[in-house]
Protein backbone atom coordinates (compact mmCIF):
# COMPACT_ATOMS: atom_id res chain seq x y z
CA UNK A 1 0.00 0.00 0.00
CA UNK A 2 2.63 2.67 1.02
CA UNK A 3 4.37 1.55 -2.18
CA UNK A 4 1.38 2.50 -4.36
CA UNK A 5 1.14 5.98 -2.39
CA UNK A 6 4.83 6.49 -2.86
CA UNK A 7 4.25 5.97 -6.61
CA UNK A 8 1.50 8.35 -7.09
CA UNK A 9 2.13 11.57 -8.47
CA UNK A 10 -1.27 13.04 -8.53
CA UNK A 11 0.58 16.28 -9.88
CA UNK A 12 0.82 14.39 -13.18
CA UNK A 13 -3.09 14.65 -13.72
CA UNK A 14 -2.49 18.45 -14.67
CA UNK A 15 -1.50 17.83 -18.08
CA UNK A 16 -5.09 17.13 -18.39
CA UNK A 17 -5.37 20.52 -18.21
CA UNK A 18 -3.71 21.08 -21.51
CA UNK A 19 -6.94 19.49 -23.13
CA UNK A 20 -9.13 21.46 -21.17
CA UNK A 21 -7.57 24.56 -22.72
CA UNK A 22 -8.22 23.47 -25.88
CA UNK A 23 -12.09 23.38 -25.19
CA UNK A 24 -11.24 27.18 -23.81
CA UNK A 25 -9.85 27.85 -27.01
CA UNK A 26 -13.22 27.11 -28.64
CA UNK A 27 -15.15 28.77 -25.71
CA UNK A 28 -13.44 32.06 -26.39
CA UNK A 29 -13.90 31.99 -30.13
CA UNK A 30 -17.49 30.88 -29.16
CA UNK A 31 -18.46 34.02 -26.96
CA UNK A 32 -16.45 35.89 -29.99
CA UNK A 33 -18.92 34.69 -32.71
CA UNK A 34 -22.04 34.85 -30.26
CA UNK A 35 -21.67 38.73 -29.36
CA UNK A 36 -20.44 39.57 -33.25
CA UNK A 37 -23.72 38.28 -34.37
CA UNK A 38 -25.38 40.08 -31.43
CA UNK A 39 -23.83 43.48 -31.51
CA UNK A 40 -23.18 43.71 -35.22
CA UNK A 41 -25.72 41.42 -37.02
CA UNK A 42 -28.48 41.84 -34.73
CA UNK A 43 -28.43 45.38 -32.86
CA UNK A 44 -26.17 47.36 -34.34
CA UNK A 45 -25.27 46.87 -38.36
CA UNK A 46 -28.80 47.19 -39.52
CA UNK A 47 -29.01 50.85 -37.76
CA UNK A 48 -25.90 52.26 -40.44
CA UNK A 49 -28.56 51.83 -42.87
CA UNK A 50 -31.49 54.41 -41.20
CA UNK A 51 -29.56 57.36 -41.64
CA UNK A 52 -29.63 60.25 -38.91
CA UNK A 53 -27.94 60.65 -35.24
CA UNK A 54 -28.99 56.91 -34.81
CA UNK A 55 -26.76 55.56 -37.41
CA UNK A 56 -23.56 57.72 -36.57
CA UNK A 57 -24.10 56.10 -33.47
CA UNK A 58 -24.24 52.77 -34.67
CA UNK A 59 -21.18 53.89 -36.53
CA UNK A 60 -19.04 54.67 -33.91
CA UNK A 61 -19.97 51.27 -32.03
CA UNK A 62 -19.18 49.07 -35.06
CA UNK A 63 -15.82 51.11 -34.94
CA UNK A 64 -14.78 50.62 -31.55
CA UNK A 65 -16.20 46.97 -31.64
CA UNK A 66 -13.87 45.90 -34.47
CA UNK A 67 -11.08 47.93 -33.17
CA UNK A 68 -11.00 45.98 -30.06
CA UNK A 69 -11.53 42.91 -31.12
CA UNK A 70 -8.37 43.27 -33.64
CA UNK A 71 -6.42 44.19 -30.18
CA UNK A 72 -8.10 41.33 -27.76
CA UNK A 73 -7.70 38.49 -30.98
CA UNK A 74 -4.10 40.19 -31.45
CA UNK A 75 -3.08 39.81 -27.98
CA UNK A 76 -4.90 36.73 -27.34
CA UNK A 77 -3.03 34.71 -29.88
CA UNK A 78 0.65 36.71 -28.52
CA UNK A 79 -0.10 35.34 -25.09
CA UNK A 80 -1.25 31.52 -26.43
CA UNK A 81 1.97 30.97 -29.24
CA UNK A 82 4.89 32.93 -27.34
CA UNK A 83 7.40 31.30 -25.19
CA UNK A 84 7.09 32.55 -21.76
CA UNK A 85 10.24 32.04 -21.44
CA UNK A 86 12.12 28.80 -20.48
CA UNK A 87 15.44 28.27 -18.30
CA UNK A 88 18.05 27.76 -20.84
CA UNK A 89 19.36 23.78 -20.50
CA UNK A 90 22.96 23.91 -18.25
CA UNK A 91 21.82 27.51 -17.21
CA UNK A 92 24.28 28.87 -14.62
CA UNK A 93 24.35 32.32 -12.74
CA UNK A 94 26.12 35.13 -14.13
CA UNK A 95 29.39 36.11 -12.73
CA UNK A 96 29.65 38.90 -10.51
CA UNK A 97 30.76 41.75 -12.96
CA UNK A 98 27.11 40.83 -15.23
CA UNK A 99 25.18 41.43 -12.42
CA UNK A 100 26.87 44.72 -10.92
CA UNK A 101 25.07 46.63 -13.80
CA UNK A 102 21.97 45.66 -11.71
CA UNK A 103 21.82 47.85 -8.81
CA UNK A 104 22.58 45.64 -5.34
CA UNK A 105 21.33 42.50 -7.47
CA UNK A 106 21.26 39.38 -5.56
CA UNK A 107 24.58 37.76 -5.27
CA UNK A 108 24.43 34.40 -5.61
CA UNK A 109 26.64 31.83 -3.67
CA UNK A 110 29.42 30.21 -5.55
CA UNK A 111 28.65 27.04 -4.28
CA UNK A 112 25.76 24.78 -6.18
CA UNK A 113 23.92 22.45 -4.37
CA UNK A 114 22.49 20.13 -6.35
CA UNK A 115 20.29 18.31 -4.28
CA UNK A 116 17.65 20.68 -3.04
CA UNK A 117 14.78 20.47 -3.16
CA UNK A 118 13.19 21.96 -6.17
CA UNK A 119 11.64 25.04 -5.08
CA UNK A 120 12.90 26.15 -1.52
CA UNK A 121 15.78 28.38 -0.87
CA UNK A 122 18.92 26.72 0.80
CA UNK A 123 19.27 29.94 3.08
CA UNK A 124 15.64 31.91 3.73
CA UNK A 125 16.12 35.66 2.78
CA UNK A 126 13.88 36.43 5.70
CA UNK A 127 16.97 34.90 8.10
CA UNK A 128 18.93 37.92 6.38
CA UNK A 129 21.54 35.53 5.03
CA UNK A 130 22.20 35.42 1.40
CA UNK A 131 20.02 33.63 -0.68
CA UNK A 132 21.88 30.39 -2.25
CA UNK A 133 21.27 28.98 -6.04
CA UNK A 134 17.97 27.16 -6.28
CA UNK A 135 17.71 23.76 -7.95
CA UNK A 136 14.71 22.34 -9.67
CA UNK A 137 14.82 18.07 -9.10
CA UNK A 138 11.98 17.69 -11.86
CA UNK A 139 14.18 19.60 -14.48
CA UNK A 140 17.64 18.49 -13.54
CA UNK A 141 18.94 21.99 -14.10
CA UNK A 142 19.49 25.18 -11.74
CA UNK A 143 16.72 28.21 -11.84
CA UNK A 144 17.25 31.99 -11.91
CA UNK A 145 15.87 34.34 -9.52
CA UNK A 146 11.56 34.19 -10.11
CA UNK A 147 11.37 31.25 -12.00
CA UNK A 148 8.79 28.34 -10.91
CA UNK A 149 8.54 24.50 -12.10
CA UNK A 150 5.18 24.25 -14.21
CA UNK A 151 3.72 20.86 -13.39
CA UNK A 152 1.37 21.46 -16.45
CA UNK A 153 4.23 22.25 -19.41
CA UNK A 154 6.54 20.09 -17.41
CA UNK A 155 9.50 22.65 -17.65
CA UNK A 156 10.91 25.84 -15.26
CA UNK A 157 9.32 29.27 -16.13
CA UNK A 158 10.56 32.44 -16.28
CA UNK A 159 9.23 35.14 -13.84
CA UNK A 160 6.33 32.51 -13.72
CA UNK A 161 2.93 33.84 -12.81
CA UNK A 162 0.69 31.59 -13.29
CA UNK A 163 -0.36 28.70 -16.19
CA UNK A 164 -3.50 29.92 -17.78
CA UNK A 165 -5.81 27.31 -19.16
CA UNK A 166 -7.55 29.87 -21.08
CA UNK A 167 -4.41 30.54 -23.32
CA UNK A 168 -2.98 26.86 -23.07
CA UNK A 169 0.53 28.16 -21.45
CA UNK A 170 2.23 29.44 -18.91
CA UNK A 171 2.02 33.20 -18.26
CA UNK A 172 6.00 34.38 -17.57
CA UNK A 173 8.54 36.77 -18.32
CA UNK A 174 8.20 36.96 -22.27
CA UNK A 175 4.64 37.16 -22.56
CA UNK A 176 2.86 38.91 -19.36
CA UNK A 177 2.19 41.70 -20.87
CA UNK A 178 0.46 39.50 -23.82
CA UNK A 179 -1.42 38.27 -21.25
CA UNK A 180 -2.54 41.66 -19.58
CA UNK A 181 -3.50 43.22 -22.42
CA UNK A 182 -6.11 40.28 -23.59
CA UNK A 183 -7.07 40.96 -19.63
CA UNK A 184 -7.28 44.76 -20.24
CA UNK A 185 -9.18 44.41 -24.03
CA UNK A 186 -11.46 41.42 -23.19
CA UNK A 187 -12.65 44.01 -20.45
CA UNK A 188 -13.50 46.95 -22.39
CA UNK A 189 -14.86 44.67 -25.28
CA UNK A 190 -17.63 43.19 -22.85
CA UNK A 191 -18.42 46.27 -21.27
CA UNK A 192 -18.72 47.83 -24.76
CA UNK A 193 -21.07 45.09 -25.36
CA UNK A 194 -22.91 44.74 -22.65
CA UNK A 195 -23.85 48.98 -23.03
CA UNK A 196 -24.75 48.43 -26.76
CA UNK A 197 -27.11 45.53 -25.79
CA UNK A 198 -28.76 46.96 -22.93
CA UNK A 199 -31.41 48.44 -24.72
CA UNK A 200 -32.09 45.35 -26.97
CA UNK A 201 -32.23 43.04 -23.80
CA UNK A 202 -34.55 45.62 -22.11
CA UNK A 203 -36.28 45.43 -25.68
CA UNK A 204 -36.16 41.60 -25.49
CA UNK A 205 -38.70 41.10 -22.38
CA UNK A 206 -41.72 43.11 -24.67
CA UNK A 207 -40.77 41.37 -28.09
CA UNK A 208 -40.80 37.90 -25.99
CA UNK A 209 -44.59 38.99 -24.46
CA UNK A 210 -45.72 40.30 -27.85
CA UNK A 211 -44.06 36.95 -29.97
CA UNK A 212 -42.76 40.10 -32.40
CA UNK A 213 -39.21 39.68 -33.48
CA UNK A 214 -37.22 36.37 -34.58
CA UNK A 215 -36.82 34.23 -32.03
CA UNK A 216 -33.13 33.11 -32.79
CA UNK A 217 -32.03 36.86 -32.72
CA UNK A 218 -33.53 37.03 -29.53
CA UNK A 219 -32.12 34.55 -27.65
CA UNK A 220 -28.69 35.30 -29.00
CA UNK A 221 -29.27 38.72 -27.97
CA UNK A 222 -30.23 37.71 -24.55
CA UNK A 223 -27.36 35.07 -24.19
CA UNK A 224 -24.71 37.72 -25.50
CA UNK A 225 -25.79 40.24 -22.76
CA UNK A 226 -25.87 37.59 -19.97
CA UNK A 227 -22.59 36.01 -20.86
CA UNK A 228 -20.42 39.76 -21.59
CA UNK A 229 -22.10 41.37 -18.14
CA UNK A 230 -20.64 38.67 -16.15
CA UNK A 231 -17.36 37.94 -17.97
CA UNK A 232 -17.05 42.49 -17.72
CA UNK A 233 -17.64 41.86 -13.51
CA UNK A 234 -15.09 38.78 -13.29
CA UNK A 235 -12.57 40.51 -15.72
CA UNK A 236 -13.11 43.64 -13.68
CA UNK A 237 -11.21 41.78 -10.55
CA UNK A 238 -8.68 40.11 -12.59
CA UNK A 239 -7.73 43.67 -13.83
CA UNK A 240 -7.65 45.85 -10.74
CA UNK A 241 -5.54 42.66 -9.16
CA UNK A 242 -3.11 42.70 -11.95
CA UNK A 243 -2.61 46.30 -12.25
CA UNK A 244 -2.13 46.05 -8.43
CA UNK A 245 0.71 43.61 -8.68
CA UNK A 246 2.21 45.15 -12.13
CA UNK A 247 2.56 48.44 -9.78
CA UNK A 248 4.10 46.19 -6.61
CA UNK A 249 6.39 43.90 -9.44
CA UNK A 250 5.35 41.20 -8.04
CA UNK A 251 3.60 37.69 -9.43
CA UNK A 252 0.81 35.95 -8.74
CA UNK A 253 2.96 33.61 -7.61
CA UNK A 254 5.00 35.95 -5.08
CA UNK A 255 2.11 37.22 -3.32
CA UNK A 256 2.74 35.19 0.21
CA UNK A 257 6.27 35.62 -0.24
CA UNK A 258 5.68 39.24 -0.53
CA UNK A 259 3.66 39.55 2.69
CA UNK A 260 6.76 37.60 4.73
CA UNK A 261 9.36 40.17 3.53
CA UNK A 262 9.31 43.40 5.53
CA UNK A 263 10.32 45.34 2.30
CA UNK A 264 9.61 43.58 -1.06
CA UNK A 265 13.53 44.23 -2.97
CA UNK A 266 11.87 43.93 -6.47
CA UNK A 267 9.33 47.43 -5.91
CA UNK A 268 11.40 49.97 -7.59
CA UNK A 269 8.48 52.21 -7.59
CA UNK A 270 5.34 52.51 -10.00
CA UNK A 271 6.92 53.38 -12.64
CA UNK A 272 9.90 51.23 -13.15
CA UNK A 273 7.80 48.50 -12.02
CA UNK A 274 5.48 48.93 -14.45
CA UNK A 275 8.20 49.51 -16.90
CA UNK A 276 9.31 46.19 -16.17
CA UNK A 277 6.60 44.46 -17.63
CA UNK A 278 5.68 47.00 -20.63
CA UNK A 279 9.11 48.44 -21.37
CA UNK A 280 10.12 52.46 -21.52
CA UNK A 281 8.77 52.93 -24.90
CA UNK A 282 5.30 54.75 -24.91
CA UNK A 283 4.31 53.74 -28.61
CA UNK A 284 4.43 50.36 -27.38
CA UNK A 285 2.45 50.37 -24.46
CA UNK A 286 -1.02 49.31 -26.33
CA UNK A 287 -0.07 46.86 -28.24
CA UNK A 288 1.29 43.01 -27.93
CA UNK A 289 5.08 44.21 -28.86
CA UNK A 290 8.63 45.45 -27.43
CA UNK A 291 10.97 47.64 -28.99
CA UNK A 292 14.32 46.45 -29.53
CA UNK A 293 15.80 48.78 -27.43
CA UNK A 294 13.45 47.74 -24.59
CA UNK A 295 14.41 44.48 -25.26
CA UNK A 296 18.18 45.11 -25.00
CA UNK A 297 17.95 47.70 -22.34
CA UNK A 298 15.26 46.12 -19.94
CA UNK A 299 16.71 42.96 -18.37
CA UNK A 300 13.43 42.06 -17.11
CA UNK A 301 12.04 41.19 -20.13
CA UNK A 302 14.01 38.45 -20.69
CA UNK A 303 13.33 36.88 -17.61
CA UNK A 304 17.18 36.49 -15.96
CA UNK A 305 18.08 39.38 -14.68
CA UNK A 306 16.10 41.24 -12.08
CA UNK A 307 17.59 44.61 -10.57
CA UNK A 308 16.22 44.97 -6.98
CA UNK A 309 16.26 47.84 -4.33
CA UNK A 310 19.48 49.37 -3.48
CA UNK A 311 18.41 50.78 0.31
CA UNK A 312 17.40 46.84 0.87
CA UNK A 313 19.93 44.27 1.67
CA UNK A 314 19.61 40.65 0.11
Amino acid sequence: MGDCCRDAQPFRLCSGLRFLGYIMILLVFAIVAVSYYAVIVVAWGPQLLHGGLLSILAFVIVLLFHFLLVLLLWSYFMVVFHDPGAVPVGWQPASKGTYSALENSVILADHIAIDTRESEFLSTEGSGRRPSIRYCSHCQNNKPPRSHHCSVCQRCVLKMDHHCVWVVNCVGARNYKFFLLFLFYTFLETVLDSLALLPHFIKFFGDARNHSGSPGNLAVTFLSFVLNVAFALSLLCFVVMHTSLVLSNTTTIEVYEKKKAVEWKYDLGKRKNFEQVFGSNKLFWFFPLFSKNDLHDVPALHGLDFPTRSDIEV
